[in-house]
This record gives C-alpha cells, structure tokens and sequence, in this order.
C-alpha cells in the first residue's frame, strides 16, 4: 500500500493568491506550493482518492495521471470535495462512499452527474480494492465532518480531516496507535481557531495518539516551511 499527499493546503491553499509572506514568497521563487489537501491511496493496482479538492486536476498530472477507481468524501466543504467535477469527460466517473449527511450534501450539488453513491455509517468498516476504510465522526462545527481509518494487513494510516483538537472518545480510540497519522494542522504555534486545530495542537494529539509517525496536513500559508513534521504536496509513504 502507498500513500500520496496530493495537497497539503487550506482553503486558499499557497502561495495565496496575492500575498508576499515569507511562506508565500518562498512558494513563488522555489515553486513550492500547499495545493487544497487530499490523498491518493494505492493498492493492488487500484486508486482510493480521498476527498476531491478544487486541484484535483493538477495533482493528478503531477502524480502520472492516474485510473481513479473510487471516491471518499469526508465533509461538505468545497476544498475537499468540489474537485469531483474534474472527472468529467476525463474518466467514467468513479463511485463515492461517504457518511450519509456528507453524501447527501455533496451528491446534491453534483446531481447534474451521474455516478455511483454508497451511503456508509460511521464506526462501520467497508473495503475497497482490499483495503478497509473506516469513518470516524471529528469535531468541525458547524459541518458534519469524518476523519478515516485505513487498514491494510497490519498497517493503521489516520486521517484527521478537518477538526478540532476534542475529537470523540471512541474516535480518539480508532485512530490510536496509526503507523502514520495525518493531522489538521491549520494555524501556527499559539494561534487558536475555532474549527481546526494549530500546529501545536496538531502535535499533541499525535502524542496523545501514539502515532509511530505524523504529518501535518490542511494547512494555511501562515505556516513555515521548516518545521518538523510538516507534510509536503507529493511526499509518498509505502508501506509493504
């Protein structure tokens, strides 16, 4: 199994488009950039996106193009999911699986298409291409928001989504222990926001959770490029 982060960004993603921070400025001379985060996992010659940000196009030129074989939404923001329409006349549209609030949402500003949609609880595991997928309920008010759990043979990959630091209790414990976590990281050190988490939080949850490793993920031009564990647009993980 191998995992790509697509995009590593916010909303707005970086550069921003007309900043000079240092963090932007340092996009715009080196060519660097936190794309509006998602992530590709690969399995036994299959393709799981996860989430469908508005750079979807571009992050999958960037990665070789590939065949994506099915979609998993975890909220109904639009940098997380209005990428979807980049499928058109691309692919055969691939089928969604998310929670059914999120489904709901998200398949009715695409119902223009048509495309296979399968509704899943959360805390209830389903697999695809071999790979089991669970989602788990995250803190991200006012919108219903999922982090998922990836498993395959003995490997456990997180994902926060987006959320704030008091993620459920029975999520918390779903998520414990992941080889790699994947952790909502959007303000700096010292920085409160209502919705996500800081980097600093960030950092304490992946203590919290035991997580043999971290990325830092979603997060905002306000964050360096230089600090430990920040995650960056292509980095791969295999895990055999």
């Amino acid at each position: 199994m191998q995992i790509t982060l697509l995009g590593t960004g916010d909303a707005t993603g970086t550069p921003k488009i007309g900043c000079r921070c240092p963090q932007c400025t340092h996009a715009h001379d080196t060519g660097m950039t936190r794309l509006r985060t998602s992530l590709l996992v690969e399995h036994a010659g299959k393709n799981i996106l996860i989430d469908s940000s508005p750079d979807l196009r571009q992050q999958l030129l960037r990665c070789g193009s590939p065949h994506i074989d099915a979609v998993i939404w975890t909220h109904g923001h639009y940098d997380h999911f209005m990428g979807y329409g980049e499928f058109y006349r691309v692919q055969d549209l691939p089928p969604v699986y998310a929670a059914p609030p999120v489904l709901e949402y998200c398949g009715g500003i695409f119902s223009f298409m048509s495309f296979s949609h399968h509704a899943m609880d959360t805390y209830e595991p389903f697999t695809i291409s071999g790979v089991t997928f669970t989602l788990v309920e995250v803190n991200h008010p006012p919108v219903y928001s999922c982090g998922i759990v990836i498993a395959c043979d003995d490997i456990k990959i997180g994902y926060t989504a987006d959320t704030r630091f008091d993620i459920p209790e029975y999520s918390k414990e779903l998520l414990f222990g992941a080889n790699l976590l994947l952790v909502d990281a959007l303000a700096p050190r010292g920085y409160h926001v209502y919705k996500h988490m800081s980097y600093e939080e960030a950092c304490q949850l992946a203590t919290d959770l035991k997580a043999g490793d971290f990325r830092c993920v979603h997060m905002s031009h306000a964050i360096r490029w230089d600090l430990p564990h920040i995650g960056k647009d292509g980095e791969c993980f295999r895990f055999d």
